[in-house]
């Protein structure tokens, strides 16, 4: 059976291609504002965001798994989204330098207009109190990478810098918690036991 991912993040790609799955890619042109403005908890909005994309793509795909991912973050009480320019990343930065964030990457597998399975996991990370110094010089090294990802960091780049204590799963942090996919998938008969 195919596998897509229906989205156009290269990690999540790269997470599941390196765990040695075939997988296509298939962006969904949903609106994720309308579900982002529902008041949802930021849990709730993470799993309604990867089954809605799921389905979105399901729709094109009914014979194939569709695999919908998001990652929301979240901070004393305020919701993050991906930064949209320099501004917005180094507020961003700003405000979550010396405290510490939660991270929630859900995840949802869809087959023709069923949901299979979804799922969500959390991890904890605190951002040191960094020097205005070294903000300056990360997002001038960073550059357009720092819109790629909520809160304007990759992890598995010079974004790791910004941390003194990282708690949970790091494919989670990564935005994917692969492991809880990759068990799925084997208690479907999708990939060997």
């Amino acid at each position: 059976m195919s596998l897509i991912l229906a989205s156009a993040s290269q990690s999540r790609a790269d997470l599941l291609r390196g765990a040695g799955l075939e997988i296509t890619t298939k962006a969904s042109d949903l609106d994720e504002e309308v579900i982002k403005g529902q008041g949802l908890s930021v849990v709730g909005t993470a799993l309604n965001l990867s089954t809605a994309k799921a389905f979105a793509v399901a729709t094109e795909y009914p014979d194939s798994l569709v695999i919908g991912a998001d990652q929301m973050m979240e901070c004393a009480g305020q919701r993050f989204d991906k930064p949209k320019n320099l501004d917005q990343a180094r507020d961003q930065l700003s405000f979550l330098r010396g405290k510490t964030h939660r991270l929630i990457s859900a995840v949802a597998i869809v087959r023709g207009q069923e949901c299979l399975w979804s799922h969500h996991q959390c991890a904890e990370l605190d951002m040191r109190a960094f020097s205005d110094a070294f903000l300056d010089r990360y997002i001038k090294e960073m550059g357009d990478d720092l819109f790629t990802t909520v809160g304007g960091y990759r992890l598995e780049s010079q974004g790791v810098q910004l941390f003194n204590r990282i708690e949970g799963d790091y494919f989670t942090i990564l935005g994917l918690p692969l492991l809880a996919v990759l068990d799925f998938l084997r208690t479907q008969d999708i990939i060997q036991r």
